[in-house]
């Protein structure tokens, strides 16, 4: 196996530490990565030489990113194709979890599904790529409106208008979904219990791209037979992990279980290739915004490790027939 080059680690470092700062000097970055001042300024002359870095006209002491990264960038963005990366990441969960993956995007008051990996059980669901459903039936629809400003959500759904519902399950009005909304904000995940089809649960969590707003959501569909209270907790798990893999391939910056920056430091181990069994952003118990707010450096400590699990709704009841509809 590879081994990380030190060298490279602590450049990288800086330039993630100055992504988060406006602009800093030579002394704070050494202080903040735990670095010698040595090592940090002979990094920063040669970031600064190669156009990585340039220093403030009014005060020449301080470092910021340079015009360089900004043309990386540019031609990193160009080439990120999220109908590819969606098929590729709903290839990796299902062949995970055994269970139908979906990625779709949110058009009005409607998901489209862009990409479908089959289960691997005989009893499995029918669905096909393009298909359109509610949002709010959906769990994949409702992770997509949570991540909408509440304004921007009644802008979608008008006071006193009814909500067609696809099941008995279904959300029908306009206070029980603005209430699924919150929860899906809170929890970072959401749940659909044979909402949009009554032999089918559904868990979903938010894609983001490199800007950070959300895009998309991924969603694993179980049939009512397969579905219950510990397989709902296993399966939420795994959707976080595989929505946050295919956020970092859309570009996402790389974050901790609690959906903050790693903390950076010479005596932090540097992260290797990102899989479905790595720990997540966009995690447990942090509200989801249209555009996460990523965080500072150092200065954001990782909070407690999460606590138990909370109870989800009553699993829905078990339904003979092979599944019909689409998560």
């Amino acid at each position: 196996m590879s081994r990380a080059v030190p060298a490279v680690s602590r450049a990288l470092d800086i330039l993630e530490l100055l992504g988060e700062q406006p602009a800093l000097a030579a002394p704070e970055i050494a202080a903040r990565l735990g670095l010698p001042r040595t090592t940090v300024h002979e990094l920063l002359h040669t970031l600064s030489a190669r156009g990585y870095l340039v220093t403030e006209a009014s005060n020449p002491l301080r470092y910021r990113l340079g015009g360089r990264l900004c043309h990386l960038g540019g031609h990193a963005a160009a080439g990120l194709d999220l109908t590819t990366e969606a098929g590729s990441a709903a290839r990796r969960v299902a062949a995970e979890c055994g269970e139908t993956a979906h990625v779709a995007v949110l058009e009005g008051i409607e998901v489209v599904y862009i990409a479908k990996q089959d289960s691997a059980h005989p009893v499995r669901m029918v669905s096909a790529v393009g298909r359109r459903l509610p949002a709010h039936c959906t769990a994949v629809g409702k992770v997509l409106l949570a991540a909408l400003p509440e304004a921007a959500v009644a802008e979608r759904y008008p006071a006193g208008q009814p909500l067609p519902g696809l099941t008995e399950r279904s959300i029908r009005d306009l206070p029980t979904l603005h209430a699924a909304l919150r929860t899906v904000r809170a929890d970072g995940i959401a749940l659909d219990d044979c909402e949009a089809n009554e032999s089918v649960g559904c868990v979903a969590a938010p894609v983001t791209d490199h800007t950070g707003a959300v895009v998309a959501g991924l969603s694993i569909s179980v049939p009512t037979p397969r579905w219950s209270a510990a397989r709902r907790t296993e399966l939420s798990e795994l959707v976080r992990q595989g929505a946050q893999e295919l956020s970092l391939r859309l570009g996402t910056a790389r974050a901790d279980h609690r959906g903050q920056p790693p903390q950076r430091g010479r005596r932090q181990q540097v992260p290797g290739g990102v899989t479905l069994q790595q720990t997540v952003g966009l995690a447990q118990g942090r509200p989801l915004t249209h555009r996460p707010d990523q965080g500072t450096g150092r200065e954001q400590q990782q909070r407690d490790a999460d606590g138990p699990a909370q109870p989800g709704p009553p699993p829905c009841p078990p339904q003979p027939q092979p599944d019909r509809g689409h998560r």
